[in-house]
């Protein structure tokens, strides 16, 4: 399987934090945005991932990221031009998935839980058309909708409805077959001019091959996108480690985890980090010192 990350988007809810950077730019606690979804993607098992930018904020992704190949992984880049929707990610990335299944992740979400990366990799791996995931919120209007019959099968999907026919919201990652670019190339835009990932899972729906997953109360799901969301994310990961000793979104210690890179490379990465707690975190993982999960 192999990674879409989706980190376009004009973020016009942060302005004017985001009128020259991109939010996925943006720190959450001790660094970037961006690595949050990239651990989940990692997580799930996926090597190859493509991180679709807009065109101005190429060179700065690049810069950041580089090709991956520090951390076992294969990064590529795209550019999706102008925020044309969600699910115009699987046209920009159909040469890249080449009729292959695809996990796709926004890329202002960040997920974390105990046991989450087990999870993840088991419904990747099922692909059996494409796996959602639901989790109640207070305000679901704002998000993707899912409503769901007695036995927990999805029977509607609605997009940012005015009134809801559920407290579910849909977060912003997906696993899908080989046949999502397809699908997403059949759709007409929205009324907001976008193609929209909820039809893409409406169409896996009126298949019979939409599973939807709940997350549970031990895993949370941050949508990083307006001022608030990102005071209460940068709270959220600073209590959490600070209390816990963990890291939560490191690639560089994800990497280590899953045996990506060895104890030297880690250190290779931490090294010019020293001078910080990230830096000095991955130092001592590398020493054989744990503190990162």
């Amino acid at each position: 399987m192999r990674g879409i990350l989706l980190a376009g988007g004009d973020g016009t809810r942060l302005y004017p934090m985001t009128r020259v950077v991109s939010k996925q730019l943006l720190p959450v606690y001790d660094k970037p945005l961006v690595y949050y979804p990239l651990t989940t993607l990692m997580l799930s098992g996926v090597r190859e991932i493509l991180v679709i930018t807009r065109p101005r904020d190429a060179a700065a992704f690049e810069a950041l990221l580089g090709d991956g190949s520090a951390l076992g992984l294969s990064l590529s880049y795209a550019e999706q031009p102008s925020p044309a929707g969600i699910a115009e990610a699987l046209l920009i990335g159909r040469g890249f998935l080449g009729g292959g299944p695809a996990a796709l992740v926004l890329g202002d979400n960040l997920f974390f839980g105990a046991g989450l990366g087990r999870s993840l990799q088991a419904l990747a791996r099922a692909n059996r058309g494409a796996t959602i995931f639901a989790t109640p919120v207070r305000d679901p209007g704002r998000y993707g909708v899912v409503e769901l019959d007695g036995a927990g099968r999805a029977v509607a999907i609605e997009e940012k409805p005015a009134s809801p026919r559920s407290s579910l919201a849909i977060p912003g990652l997906y696993f899908y077959d080989g046949d999502a670019p397809d699908i997403a190339a059949s759709l007409r835009p929205s009324p907001r001019g976008e193609l929209e990932i909820s039809d893409v899972n409406r169409a896996y729906l009126a298949r019979d091959r939409l599973d939807v997953t709940l997350l549970g109360r031990g895993a949370a799901w941050l949508d990083v996108g307006t001022p608030e969301a990102l005071a209460q994310a940068a709270a959220y990961v600073e209590a959490v480690q600070d209390r816990q000793g963990l890291l939560i979104g490191s690639p560089e210690e994800v990497a280590f985890r899953l045996g990506l890179i060895d104890a030297r490379a880690l250190r290779r990465l931490a090294e010019p980090l020293m001078h910080n707690a990230y830096g000095q975190r991955l130092l001592a993982l590398a020493d054989g010192g744990g503190g990162a999960a």
